[in-house]
C-alpha cells in the first residue's frame, strides 16, 4: 500500500477528468421523466467499474431506478468487503444561485463545485479509484463485491426489496461507505452513527372552496393561519418535541459517550458563521454537536397554501400544506412516530377541520461500536493516512439504506466518509475539496489491509 501516493499523483488528471464525466450527467432521481438520463449514469458506473478491474458489472432494474452490481471474486475463501454507494444527485434548482452550471464541474480555491462533487459521486468515485489501484498492483488483499443504486436521494424505496431478492449475490462480511462527513482534515473523525427519518406531508382543510378575504376575513378561520399555529404547538420554548410518547423509545446515551462526542475539535463559532448565524438554538441541556448527532428533531422542510405567485390576490385559502421530517435515534422507529404524529395532529386541529398526514419515506437509526472490528480497520486506516487517529462522532443525517443492509443482509456498515460541513451538500455551490478526494483514495486501500490483516 504504500506506492499508492505515486499512483494517485500518476494519475490524478485522469481520475479528475473521469470524474468530471461522471458529474456531467445529471441523474436527479426526483425527476419522473429522468428515466434515459438515470439509466446513462447507471452504464457509467458499470463501465467504469470494469474499467477499474472487476470482473463482472451489470446494470440491474429494480421497481424504481436502476443498481449497477459489481465484483471481484479472487478467493471465496477470503472475506468480503461490500462497497455502497449512490449515482443519483438531489435537483440543482434554485439554478440562480450556482456561480457556475451545476452539472458542469470547475475547480476554484482547490474545490470542485458541482451537483453530486460530493454526495455522492465525488466519494463513491474515491472508492472505484482505490479498488483500481489495488488491482493494478496486484494488491487486492480479498473480495470486492459494489452496489450502487440511484434512489438514495428519494429514500432508497426500491432498495429493500432488492436486497431480499439478491441476498445471496450481495453476500458479505462487512459493507464500506464514504456518504458522511468529517469535521476536518486537520481533525480526523469517524461516523459510528446516523440519525433515522420519518418524512411527512400534511394537508389541512377547512371551508369548501377559497374565499374572498373581504367578504370571509374575520369570520372564518385561515387553514394556513390554523396549519401555523399547529406547527408552532409541535416543539415547545425549550426545544423539547411535544408529541406525546415522542420520547419514549429515545436511547440516552452515557455520560462517557457525550464526553467523547464533545471532546471533538468542533468549532462551534465557525459552524454558525459559515451559514450566517451567531450562534444557534436547541433542545436545553445539550451542546450542538449533542444536538446534531444523539438527539431527535421535527422540522418544517416546505410550508404553502393559497396564493403563491406573483403580485397580489386577496383569497382565505381552502387548504394549507406542509413538509415535516423529523430526525430519529436509537429506538425510535418510523411507525411509531407517524402513528404518534398524526394522533397528535388530529388533536390540536380546530373543530371544522381536517388534517390528512401522509408518511413518505424514511429509515430507522444506526450505531456501530466504536472498538468492532471493522471500526477498528477504518480507525487503522485513518490513523495511517492522516498521522493521527480519528475520533468517533454522530451523524446528524440519515442514510436509511445502512439500516436495511443490517436487518435484511445482517451486514454491519463502517461509514468513512471524507466530506465536510462547508461542501454546501443539497444546496446551490456544492462542492468537495480536492485534498479530501485525494486523501480518501489513499486511505481506502489501507482499509482492506487491516481489516484482512
Amino acid at each position: 500500500m504504500e506506492t499508492v501516493l505515486t499512483y494517485i499523483d500518476k494519475n490524478r488528471e485522469r481520475f479528475l477528468s473521469e470524474l468530471f464525466d461522471f458529474i456531467r450527467i445529471p441523474s436527479v432521481s426526483a425527476k419522473t421523466d429522468n428515466g434515459e438520463t438515470m439509466q446513462k449514469c447507471a452504464l457509467f458506473v458499470r463501465q467504469a467499474l470494469l474499467n477499474a478491474g472487476a470482473d463482472t458489472a451489470q446494470v440491474l432494474q429494480t421497481n424504481g431506478w436502476p443498481v449497477v452490481y459489481a465484483e471481484k471474486i479472487i478467493d471465496p475463501a477470503k472475506p468480503t468487503v461490500l462497497v455502497y454507494g449512490h449515482y443519483d444527485v438531489q435537483p440543482a434548482e434554485p439554478l440562480e444561485l450556482w456561480t457556475t452550471p451545476p452539472f458542469e464541474p470547475e475547480i476554484r480555491d482547490g474545490k470542485i463545485f458541482a451537483r453530486g462533487a460530493d454526495d455522492d459521486k465525488g466519494q463513491l468515485f474515491m472508492h472505484v479509484k482505490a479498488f483500481e489501484y489495488m488491482v493494478s498492483e496486484g494488491l487486492l488483499p480479498c473480495n470486492v463485491k459494489f452496489i450502487v443504486e440511484g434512489e438514495e436521494e428519494i429514500g432508497s424505496a426500491s432498495l429493500e426489496a432488492f436486497c431480499k431478492e439478491n441476498a445471496a449475490l450481495l453476500k458479505a462480511d462487512v459493507i464500506l461507505v464514504s456518504d458522511t462527513s468529517m469535521i476536518s482534515l486537520a481533525s480526523p473523525t469517524l461516523t459510528t452513527g446516523l440519525r433515522g427519518l420519518a418524512y411527512f406531508e400534511v394537508e389541512l382543510s377547512g371551508q369548501n372552496r377559497d374565499l374572498h378575504s373581504g367578504l370571509f376575513g374575520g369570520a372564518v378561520l385561515n387553514p394556513c393561519n390554523v396549519l401555523c399555529g399547529v406547527i408552532d404547538k409541535l416543539i415547545d420554548e425549550n426545544g423539547r418535541i411535544t408529541i406525546p410518547g415522542f420520547y419514549d423509545s429515545v436511547q440516552e446515551v452515557s455520560a462517557e459517550e457525550r464526553k467523547q462526542l464533545n471532546s471533538v475539535d468542533f468549532n462551534e463559532k465557525a459552524f454558525f458563521k459559515g451559514i450566517g448565524l451567531e450562534n444557534g438554538r436547541g433542545e436545553t441541556g445539550y451542546t450542538t454537536i449533542e444536538r446534531i448527532g444523539i438527539r431527535p428533531t421535527l422540522d418544517v422542510n416546505g410550508i404553502w397554501g393559497g396564493y403563491t405567485d406573483e403580485g397580489a390576490k386577496t383569497v382565505l385559502p381552502a387548504k394549507a400544506f406542509a413538509k415535516i421530517s423529523t430526525r430519529l435515534v436509537p429506538h425510535q422507529t418510523p411507525e411509531q412516530i407517524s402513528a404518534k404524529l398524526k394522533s397528535y395532529m388530529q388533536k390540536l386541529i380546530p373543530e371544522g377541520f381536517s388534517v390528512k398526514v401522509e408518511y413518505l419515506h424514511g429509515g430507522t437509526p444506526y450505531v456501530l461500536p466504536f472498538d468492532s472490528k471493522e471500526m477498528e480497520a477504518a480507525v487503522m486506516a485513518m490513523e495511517k493516512s492522516f498521522g493521527k487517529k480519528p475520533l468517533p462522532v454522530r451523524s446528524g443525517g440519515s442514510i436509511p439504506v445502512i439500516s436495511v443492509f443490517e436487518k435484511v443482509l445482517g451486514i454491519k456498515a463502517v461509514l468513512m466518509g471524507f466530506g465536510l460541513e462547508s461542501d454546501a451538500i443539497h444546496a446551490p455551490d456544492e462542492n468537495y475539496p480536492l485534498e479530501n478526494f485525494f486523501k480518501g483514495i489513499e486511505t481506502i486501500p489501507w482499509f482492506y489491509h487491516f481489516y484482512v490483516k
